[in-house]
């Protein structure tokens, strides 16, 4: 072999350089063999590797410059990389890569591909046999069927989601009162529906349902491919909506969907229940289902239904009750008896089968069977349906009271789903109904022009502030406004005991710096008509320049007479002066305190104590309790108590507080006894237990009281006219009031007391 010497001779190794054996050189590594060379002065790269030292300075120069380079070495430079491709060129890269592989793959699998394909029609075959596939062809059809459903169904529940939001009908609740006896009094809301805890509803109640539409409902997955089947195949046809689900599917159904029969919902109610049976527990499920399936009566879940067909709570149910509620999830207007014979017959049908199949499956004894041979006997309607008259105003009252004493907002009110505990006394309610709706027969028949225009307000009062019954009018849908609690006629001679009671607490002044004077039963006044009232400094005036000065009834003259007396007989001209002698500061303290809203006192002129004050007639009732329970006065109340789906609410009750001395207030009720003797001493004779009331009149006849105490309830009526359509100014009555032997507020009060003592 030739070996050809470069001009200059052999290199020699630079001194510290080891020689290699033979005559050769130890390579550098790799690293730094590969290092780019530098470019020249001129721009000239010289070629690496065993290039002449004569193109970038000396070799042993370059091999040290690439060891600085190499990382982790003090002082090095790390080589450049080489720039990215741009984005387009590595799709193209990728396409190409791709397309190379998959030429690859049908190289090599081609003529297997090509021996299994099938071949159809079948060649070889001559007529129909031409078109029968081969078991393999079937078989791969099947297998390749199953796998395309399976893939569909996976990519189908992983894209359904479960929504965030109920639907309305899902929510909405409704709110429901209750009378004084808890017995259901009315509702409130579009919807009949309140939520319970499943631990509420007793198990024989539950098991009833799930035996009626799905007994495996804790051991499916959600769904029931046969029910489901049966379901789809009767949107073709007419028949039942129920039973071709599971229970899950039905919550589903209820709360998230429409109520529509189509293959797109059937199919989107199957995924979301198989999703929802995995996220929720089955005790949930089952309780949402409860809450909100539909029972007919216009009632949402298994607690309005209760309500609605047996009047009771559905903790009181039992299992005979329980299977007919669930005979109503196949179909409310099919199997509630109320809407006639053919729909009882299917009713009892389907609740003896639900008691059978509790049997079968375990959940129901033979011998607890054995006992529940009669079908049980539903109401007749829905008591919880307002009746829109009466009850209307009483909702409207303990709404007001409620949200104070709860401290609901309103918008959380009108979520639903409270129960409202009120104080009225249902017996109360419709003797004080049927007494004004008398009267005001009568008014029409007498003198239908006035009457037009005439209301009657009443209340009674308990003396521990209970409103036990109110009259607000003749209908809610037809007037709105609430005559017990208007504040817009004055309280006439019906205001006085407040301000005996006043004179009686402070005493009075007969001069501007002298002491007060104590009063007692026995001060003696003057009671003559038309007298007029006086300061210590002479006669009051009024802003027209003349002397201020009372009306007695009938312009009656008494002479001298006792406070006791005056207040018996109501006379009015002894209360005026009297009223200016205490303080007529002193006199709305009083009123105030006992019970009177302050927005209802009036001006603190001479009038004030001649009744210029406006109160209700709830008021009026309220400020006479005070009297009869010996000074202390509760703020009158509706509220019981309140709970929210079965969970109590916090409420503030009024606490009784001293608003006079316990003498004062006796002394005032033993008058007010006297006054009821002396005007009505036959009925007094025949009344067994104390009672104590006085009539009211005003100047210009345009009010007409009677306030009256009765076993420790006080009860205030009030007759007036007022034009609602033009203004809310008192009319006079034209005999509508009656006269002082015969006063129709009396006649009221008689007749919803009845019988007295």
């Amino acid at each position: 072999m030739q070996l050809r010497v470069p001009e200059g001779g052999i290199p020699t190794a630079p001194s510290g350089e080891p020689s290699i054996p033979g005559g050769g050189r130890r390579e550098i590594s790799d690293d730094i063999a590969d290092i780019p060379s530098e470019p020249d002065e001129a721009g000239r790269t010289a070629p690496s590797g065993d290039s002449p030292t004569t193109a970038s300075g000396s070799r042993a120069s370059r091999r040290a410059d690439a060891k600085a380079a190499l990382p982790g070495r003090p002082g090095t430079r790390r080589r450049r990389k080489a720039p990215k491709s741009a984005p387009a060129a590595r799709l193209t890269a990728a396409v190409t890569a791709v397309t190379a592989a998959t030429a690859a793959v049908v190289a090599v699998l081609g003529p297997w591909l090509r021996r299994v394909r099938p071949h159809y029609p079948r060649p070889g075959r001559t007529g129909w046999k031409r078109w029968v596939p081969t078991w393999r062809q079937a078989g791969g059809a099947a297998l390749a069927s199953f796998g395309l459903s399976a893939l569909t169904l996976t990519v189908a529940y992983a894209a359904t989601d479960i929504p965030e939001n109920l639907n309305s009908y899902a929510t909405q609740q409704d709110t429901v009162y209750f009378w004084a006896d808890g017995t259901p009094m009315a509702r409130a809301g579009w919807v009949q529906r309140q939520e319970m805890e499943l631990g509420d509803v007793p198990e024989d109640v539950r098991w009833a349902v799930l035996a009626a539409e799905n007994e495996s409902f804790y051991s499916d997955p959600g769904i029931s491919a046969k029910g489901l089947t049966r379901a789809i195949l009767r949107t073709f046809g007419q028949g039942s909506t129920q039973g071709g689900s599971t229970i899950t599917q039905q919550y589903v159904k209820n709360v998230y969907l429409s109520q529509e029969q189509t293959y797109s919902r059937k199919f989107t109610e199957a995924m979301m229940a198989l999703k929802l049976d995995n996220k929720m527990s089955k005790d949930e499920i089952l309780e949402g289902y409860l809450n909100t399936s539909w029972f007919g009566r216009g009632t949402y879940g298994i607690q309005r239904a209760a309500q609605a067909y047996y009047g009771k709570d559905v903790s009181e149910l039992n299992a005979s009750e329980g299977a007919f509620l669930a005979t109503l999830l196949k179909g409310a207007g099919l199997y509630d008896p109320s809407l006639g014979a053919a729909n009882r017959t299917r009713a009892q049908e389907r609740w003896s089968w639900t008691l059978d199949r509790m049997v079968k499956i375990g959940k129901l004894s033979p011998e607890e069977r054995a006992g529940y041979r009669t079908f049980p006997k539903t109401l007749e309607s829905n008591p919880l349906y307002n009746t829109g008259e009466q009850s209307d105003y009483l909702v409207e009252l303990a709404t007001q009271h409620a949200k104070k004493a709860a401290g609901i907002s309103d918008k959380d009110f009108d979520r639903g789903g409270y129960q409202i505990y009120t104080t009225f006394d249902k017996k109360r309610v419709d003797q004080l109904t049927k007494a004004v709706g008398a009267a005001r027969d009568k008014a029409r028949k007498d003198n239908p022009k006035a009457a037009k225009h005439v209301h009657y307000g009443a209340a009674s009062v308990a003396v521990d502030g209970r409103i036990l019954a109110i009259h607000g009018g003749p209908d809610h849908r037809k007037q709105g406004y609430n005559e017990s609690n208007a504040t817009t006629v004055p309280a006439g001679s019906a205001f006085q005991p407040f301000v005996y009671a006043a004179a009686l607490e402070h005493g009075v002044r007969k001069s501007r710096d002298g002491a007060p004077e104590p009063v007692t039963g026995e001060t003696v006044y003057v009671g003559d008509d038309k007298v007029p009232v006086t300061t210590p400094e002479g006669p009051y005036w009024d802003r027209s320049g003349r002397k201020v000065a009372a009306k007695n009834d009938g312009g009656r003259s008494y002479g001298q007479i006792s406070l006791h007396r005056a207040l018996a007989n109501s006379v009015n001209t002894t209360f005026m002066q009297l009223g200016l002698d205490t303080g007529l500061d002193k006199v709305r303290a009083t009123a105030q305190d006992a019970g009177l809203l302050r927005s209802s006192l009036g001006a603190q002129v001479p009038a004030l104590a001649a009744g210029s004050s406006t109160p209700s007639a709830i008021r009026m009732a309220s400020g006479y309790t005070t009297f009869a329970a010996e000074g202390r006065h509760t703020e009158p109340y509706t509220i019981l108590k309140v709970t929210r789906n079965g969970h109590k609410v916090a409420t503030d009750t009024p606490d009784p507080r001293r608003a006079m001395d316990a003498g004062t207030a006796a002394e005032v009720q033993s008058a007010l006894t006297d006054a009821f003797r002396t005007a009505y001493p036959e009925t007094a004779a025949k009344a067994d237990g104390e009672v104590a009331g006085k009539r009211g009149t005003t100047e210009g006849d345009t009010a007409a009281w009677y306030v009256g105490t009765e076993k420790k309830v006080s009860t205030a009526v009030v007759v007036y006219r007022i034009d609602l359509a033009k203004s809310l100014e008192p009319l006079p009555l034209e005999g509508l009031g009656g006269t002082i032997a015969d006063s129709v507020p009396y006649g009221i009060w008689s007749e919803a007391l009845r019988p007295l003592g």
